[in-house]
């Protein structure tokens, strides 16, 4: 028998790069032309967000939520963990960002004013998720049958609500955005031990919503400091 420390992270896959596009492909076919929705519904919301923040902040926060629970039933529990058991237990996780999303959005409680550069890194990412996210499959040679759209997939819903986090202000923040980044943070793990190019894209979705909420920290606490 080999000693623990001999075996690599690959060892524990419990599926193949080809079984996990696959698994994309079917929930696509199932699921299409809902597609079409998702993709309208969040191009409204970074419209919304850029012209009518305060009349609209509410039902972003309500959408956002509904999306939540959708993907999180319908992809992680009735499809990834079929290959994945550990899928069975962060599905639950994705009803929770949509119970979170659902009391921001009853109280009001997000504001979405944020400007500067935090505001353009927040644009950045939810437009990398929305329109970015889809293109990666047929760039990588895998075909559009294996996109990952937001509303439909978890990786683009949890990048593109680290975007709307980013441009927003309010009290709930702090436990908003916690699933969002630690689903980023697994799907990259993932993504690059299975030796799939694209586990950069949720790299960098951190990387870049980190380097915009440390700016607004300095600047917060700057602009506090007595002159």
């Amino acid at each position: 028998m080999s000693e623990w420390w001999t075996y690599r992270a690959e060892d524990f896959l419990l599926f193949s790069p080809r079984v996990y596009w696959r698994m994309f492909e079917s929930h696509n076919a199932a699921l299409w032309p809902l597609h079409v929705l998702a993709l309208a519904t969040g191009v409204i919301i970074i419209l919304l967000i850029a012209w009518r923040p305060g009349t609209w902040a509410r039902w972003i926060a309500l959408v956002l939520a509904i999306l939540w629970i959708f993907v999180g039933w319908s992809f992680l529990w009735q499809r990834y963990a079929t290959i994945n058991w550990a899928a069975a237990y962060v599905a639950p996780a994705f009803a929770v960002e949509g119970m979170l999303l659902i009391v921001a959005s009853s109280l009001n409680s997000l504001a979405f004013d944020r400007r500067g550069p935090a505001g353009w890194i927040g644009y950045l990412v939810l437009g990398f998720a929305i329109a970015g996210q889809p293109l990666l499959a047929p760039l990588q040679g895998r075909g559009w049958a294996s996109s990952e759209v937001f509303g439909i997939a978890p990786d683009p819903t949890a990048i593109a609500t680290l975007g709307v986090l980013l441009l927003a202000r309010g009290r709930l923040l702090p436990v908003l955005l916690p699933i969002p980044v630690l689903w980023c943070l697994l799907s990259g793990i993932t993504l690059r031990t299975m030796g799939e190019p694209q586990a950069w894209a949720p790299y960098a979705a951190l990387a870049l919503a980190a380097a915009g909420w440390i700016w607004t920290i300095i600047r917060q606490r700057g602009s506090s400091l007595p002159a």
